[in-house]
């Protein structure tokens, strides 16, 4: 690994010993007294016709389907609400408010990014040109048909400026970003109910995993202290302390990948932003296995797999997905755990597994003082969403899945 690249994995190493005094002395981040802070990550603008992720606008990996046109005398006007943030200008050529109704999801994109243009341009604040079109001035299945797409710019109108509002709108969360005019930025999100707003690191509650007894059981059944099948660093199989749930949301749908091999035969279910290990040929020690995003996998690639005896690798003959119900994300001691008899990270959202385990350390460290009488609750534990942000600030953009980490109103 190049200095350059190594360069800001080093800075997050130094966070995390920050961090570790904190989350000694209770559940919350605390503030870290005397800290320096560092200087803004330097922003990239896109640039002209260019967006991001790189995928279709209403595919998986974006702002999902088109879910048809919200009318105001439809059941689903409900799921607009209106956006009166004084910092936002609205142009509103209609007349009618409607460039101020919009999904929840996309009010809360927009109002972080309000804050960001008068951030980086004192004075200056955000316009917006079309929010939801109830009079069909868009193309055929637009989203700004269902309140979950706008058309930005700055207030000065400085089309200078729109490369890098456009990246602004990126970093504020927005789903899918379009440089698609010279005289304005395209943005859109992901619909509310949808389950392509639900992904995130985790497998169904279904999924079994094999405790130290021999008994296969459900994810959904699993309590921390509870030892698991995992593979250890030099990759052999090992039982793992279960710590605690990274996420773990029984009613919630999510779109899950599934990977199935043949010889011998397996089936996993986890969801496209979660890691697990993956080769090109069948050869590669099992401790080489590299850390792959389940969305990136594909046929005739290799994953490890439980056999007899010990992990054997086996071929992937097949990926498709599908949504169910439930989610559940542990984490061990030694950061992977066995699943289906396949094995896998127990990390997702971030591309290096050995950086995400190293991450995680405070909470092994911390976790007899503080975490010995945790319950399981529900949701996104705090300690990955804080990582994840820090993440966003020291480690390269392509460090991260193009879904991102979901958490609590994602």
């Amino acid at each position: 690994m190049s200095p350059a690249r190594l360069r800001p994995r080093l800075r997050f190493c130094l966070l995390l010993l920050l961090l570790a005094v904190p989350a000694a002395r209770g559940c919350g981040p605390g503030r870290v007294v005397g800290s320096r802070r560092r200087p803004p990550r330097k922003l990239v603008p896109l640039a002209y016709k260019q967006f991001s992720p790189n995928v279709p606008e209403k595919t998986l990996g974006a702002s999902g389907r088109y879910e048809g046109k919200i009318a105001r005398s439809s059941e689903r006007f409900k799921e607009l609400t209106p956006n009166y943030n004084p910092d936002i200008i609205f142009k509103d050529e209609e007349n009618t408010g409607a460039d101020r109704l919009m999904t929840q999801r996309c009010k809360d994109r927009l109002n972080s990014l309000a804050i960001s243009v008068m951030n980086q341009w004192p004075g200056v604040k955000l316009r917006v040109t079309e929010g939801w079109d109830e009079d069909g001035h868009h193309s055929e299945e637009s989203l700004h048909y269902e309140g979950r797409a706008v058309d930005i710019t700055t207030s000065d109108r400085d089309r200078n400026k729109y490369g890098l509002l456009a990246r602004l709108a990126v970093e504020a969360g927005f789903d899918w970003v379009y440089y698609e005019s010279k005289a304005h930025v395209h943005c859109s999100v992901k619909s509310e109910h949808s389950a392509a707003a639900k992904t995130g690191g985790c497998f169904p509650a279904g999924a079994q995993v094999r405790l130290e007894s021999g008994a296969h059981v459900a994810l959904s059944t699993i309590r921390p202290g509870d030892r698991v099948l995992a593979m250890g660093e030099d990759g052999n199989p090992i039982f793992s302390d279960v710590l605690i749930f990274l996420d773990r949301e029984p009613d919630r749908l999510r779109v899950f990948q599934v990977i199935e091999t043949q010889e011998p035969p397996r089936r996993l279910a986890l969801t496209p932003a979660h890691l697990l290990f993956t080769a090109n040929n069948h050869t590669e020690p099992a401790a080489h296995f590299r850390a792959t995003f389940a969305s990136q996998v594909q046929p005739g690639q290799y994953v490890l797999v439980a056999g007899e005896p010990g992990l054997q690798p086996a071929q992937v003959v097949a990926v498709s997905t599908h949504v169910a119900l439930g989610a559940y994300a542990p984490l061990t001691r030694h950061g992977t755990l066995v699943v289906e008899d396949v094995v896998a990270s127990c990390f997702a959202a971030v591309a290096d597994h050995r950086l995400a385990q190293l991450a995680f350390w405070p909470l092994r460290l911390f976790h007899s003082m503080v975490w010995s009488s945790w319950t399981p609750g529900e949701g996104v534990h705090w300690y990955p969403q804080l990582l994840y942000r820090l993440g966003r600030l020291l480690l390269e953009e392509g460090s991260f899945h193009s879904l991102g980490m979901a958490g609590p109103g994602s």
